[in-house]
């Protein structure tokens, strides 16, 4: 039966659905809102509000209601299924399992006085946000003032637009009602997100009202986090298959990978849900588990991006099905980035490895290497860069960490030489630098001399030394270099 046809996901088929799709254990009319969420993206439903869906059978009072900034697109989707939505986990077999944690969905543009109503709400306790970096309307550190919804939300505090203006229109509400202040939760992908987003907000409410801000400095918690889930987007194809599974019509599932992680820094100021018994990691050391995450995760997947490259591979799982790449990548992890990484509690580095790798072999996840190839001057600095550096200050070996290094060199030269648009902040000074390389040790130089990419590190023998010698035995950056080098790494 075509998807057109069949009747709509919502509270009224659940019981219909088939025996294999998970779905809601508690009643839907039993769960009440004590989560506000701004951007309901596929992030957010695959992740934050999967968890909450699991707490919700022995604590109801954690219901999501999830605003939309901008867009209403998820609001009008899924207002007609009751909220409902079906998850689909990629793994060797697919999974289907209906999340029902979302019980309001408001648009902040057309529906503004429902949104501040909620954030007033005392059974409201905790505001979380998937806005992306953008959403923060930040310049540098700070908040970005010229910003167009900035700037409005300013000049008018009682009609914001922003995702830091309705916090702070919220928080005022609250404090004028003697209610409580909510905690402030970021989620995005965003290195001290807690801290940057406290700043923006104290800085609003600063020019709004200072005794307001003032307030929120000692009383509102703004807890750091750290998220990880690959989240490939909704597409018709996947519409098409969850609708058959189910039986009827699903207007916007979304799917992610089998594997996900959340820790969150155990500051809050008020009521919080009980989160470490689905599977959250409450910690005070967020920053630790987001530098274990860039080098071991990030890191290692910088180095299967240009060496799989160089070695005409197109995906991680590929890339992962050579023995010799994923050899190298496991032993870099475990034997030259977890010793760079200081203990941290709760935290295993050899089991966090073997689910990495477990990750990356996943055949049903397509991460294109060309795309984690994107941006590498920003990105070997600090993925692959500070491990080298805490490497020699300790004496260690940085033979093996070179080679991913000296493969974004090769890569670069490459995409340069074939006319390929290289995708970088850096982009014209990198084509330059690559079309007039070599594949020799007299090419180094100019690469060293890249604004803002290689620093002190620059100016260090022992790693011009290493990084000359694996960019030479990486020469001609054909597949059978590259394999050569991996099977035997150059020694320094």
């Amino acid at each position: 039966m075509a998807a057109t046809t069949l009747p709509p996901l919502s509270a009224a088929t659940l019981a219909a659905l088939p025996a294999d799709v998970a779905r809601p254990d508690y009643a839907l009319d039993d769960v009440r809102i004590g989560i506000v969420h701004f951007g309901p993206g596929a992030f957010h439903r695959a992740h934050q509000a999967a968890y909450v869906d699991a707490l919700l059978r022995e604590h109801s009072a954690w219901g999501i209601c999830a605003v939309a900034l901008n867009s209403t697109g998820v609001r009008d989707a899924l207002r007609p299924q009751d909220g409902l939505y079906t998850l689909a986990t990629l793994d060797t077999q697919r999974s289907l399992r209906v999340i029902g944690a979302i019980r309001e969905l408001l648009g902040a543009r057309d529906e503004p006085a429902a949104v501040l109503a909620r954030l007033a709400e005392p059974a409201v306790k905790l505001v979380t946000l998937t806005i992306t970096e953008k959403g923060y309307c930040l310049a540098g550190e700070d908040l970005d003032t010229a910003h167009p919804d900035i700037a409005h939300d300013l000049a008018a505090p009682q009609t914001p637009r922003s995702a830091v203006g309705y916090l702070v229109a919220g928080l005022r509400e609250r404090r004028a009602r003697g209610i409580a202040p909510y905690t402030v939760l970021s989620c995005d992908n965003l290195a001290g997100n807690g801290l940057r987003l406290r700043r923006a907000v104290l800085q609003f409410a600063a020019r709004v009202d200072p005794a307001l801000a003032a307030w929120i400095e000692a009383e509102v918690a703004f807890p750091c986090s750290m998220v990880d889930s690959i989240t490939p987007a909704t597409d018709d194809a996947l519409r098409d298959s969850v609708s058959a599974a189910l039986g009827c019509r699903d207007a916007w599932p979304i799917q992610r990978e089998a594997y996900t992680q959340w820790v969150v820094e155990d500051h809050f100021c008020n009521a919080r849900p009980p989160l470490e018994q689905v599977g959250v990691t409450l910690s005070h050391d967020i920053a630790g588990y987001d530098r274990a995450k860039l080098r071991l995760l990030n890191g290692a997947h910088s180095t299967l991006a240009y060496l799989g490259s160089l070695m005409e591979l197109e995906t991680v799982s590929v890339a992962m099905a050579e023995p010799l790449l994923a050899g190298f990548v496991e032993r870099l992890m475990r034997e030259d980035i977890v010793p760079s990484l200081p203990p941290l509690a709760g935290f295993d580095p050899s089991t966090y490895v073997a689910a990495i790798l477990a990750r990356f072999r996943n055949p049903a996840i397509r991460h294109l290497l060309a795309q984690i190839a994107w941006d590498g001057s920003q990105k070997i600095p600090v993925r692959l860069l500070g491990t080298i550096a805490e490497a020699l200050a300790a004496g260690r070996s940085i033979a093996r960490l070179c080679v991913p290094v000296a493969g974004w060199l090769h890569f670069v030269a490459r995409q340069a030489r074939h006319g390929v648009a290289i995708v970088d902040p850096l982009a014209d000074t990198l084509a330059r630098t690559g079309a007039a390389c070599t594949g020799t040790a007299d090419d180094i130089a100019a690469w060293l001399a890249l604004d803002g990419v290689f620093g002190t590190l620059a100016g260090d023998a022992r790693f011009v030394t290493a990084l000359t010698d694996a960019y030479v035995a990486l020469a001609p950056a054909t597949p059978q270099a590259v394999r050569r080098v991996l099977a035997a790494p150059p020694c320094a």
